[in-house]
């Protein structure tokens, strides 16, 4: 586990919040997600963590059982989110075995770093089909849960489309249509009692994500703002306030929690060397 283990004692969260209520969670088994499920059942719920890998999903559905007596978590591997009905299947294991869905974190994603003149189109088409279509899959596979349950939706997104990030064209691309996706959902699903928000991290410190993308810059921390990398119980927090009755009133927003890093736009020490650096061919790869 990563959350402190005194987390539950030293947060400001009334024990026993989502008793009785199950959340179910694509990438549930990637560090940020695993945390946020894992704030969850601390406080009473139970949970499905749907991932593609068979032993990550497994190995973090058995460790998620640990945290909680009584705690009952469910392991979907195999699950491909680009594939409706492979998630409608893991909604039906969910159902039969916990016998409700009604909170959904749509996490599944992909990145990478790549310039356009090495980002292949069926690249860029995989990130946007697993974090765009995916995410898209997901509520539509839990649609009759969280319809008959009142539940709750939130997707993870990140800043990247809020300013030019080079390198990232793809991830952006797909989370600007996640935002776009989850504040029409709100619109749409708010009269039948569902609410839709998304959390976009910013960059959070011990993920594979910072450090497959920040590289070697070990200052970047103090370059934010409030000056430090984001934790995965930052994230938690924020989920279990989303979920909760005290944001009753809120959906359709996207809840940014990235310490103000995004208002310093892009500021890489490399720019534009690296982008001349990879434009050296005179051919682009399609």
């Amino acid at each position: 586990m990563v959350l402190e283990d005194n987390w539950l004692h030293s947060s400001v969260w009334k024990q026993g919040i989502f008793a009785g209520k199950v959340v179910f969670v694509t990438g549930g088994a990637g560090t940020i997600c695993k945390d946020q499920t894992e704030a969850m059942i601390r406080l009473g719920a139970d949970a499905a963590i749907v991932g593609r890998n068979q032993q990550k999903t497994d190995v973090a559905a058995e460790e998620l059982r640990k945290v909680r007596n009584g705690a009952k978590v469910v392991s979907c591997p195999n699950v491909d989110v680009r594939d409706v009905h492979s998630i409608a299947e893991a909604v039906r294991k969910t159902v039969g075995e916990l016998g409700r869905i009604d909170f959904v974190i749509a996490g599944a994603a992909g990145n990478f770093l790549a310039d356009f003149n090495h980002l292949s189109s069926n690249a860029f088409k995989s990130v946007v089909d697993i974090d765009l279509l995916g995410s898209f899959n997901t509520v539509k596979a839990c649609f009759d849960q969280l319809r008959s349950n009142r539940g709750a939706v939130l997707f993870v997104s990140a800043t990247l489309h809020y300013y030019g990030v080079p390198f990232q064209i793809h991830v952006g691309a797909a989370k600007a249509g996640v935002d776009a996706l989850s504040n029409a959902l709100a619109v749409e699903l708010g009269p039948l009692g569902i609410r839709v928000n998304a959390l976009a991290p910013g960059p959070i410190a011990n993920t594979e994500g910072i450090r497959r993308l920040a590289g070697k810059n070990k200052t970047l921390g103090s370059s934010i703002p409030i000056g430090r990398l984001g934790t995965t119980t930052d994230i938690a927090n924020s989920t279990v306030y989303l979920f909760s009755s005290a944001a009753a009133y809120v959906t359709g927003t996207v809840q940014v929690v990235d310490g103000g890093n995004w208002h310093m736009g892009y500021r890489k020490g490399e720019y534009p060397v690296k982008i001349l650096e990879m434009n050296q061919e005179k051919v682009t790869k399609l």
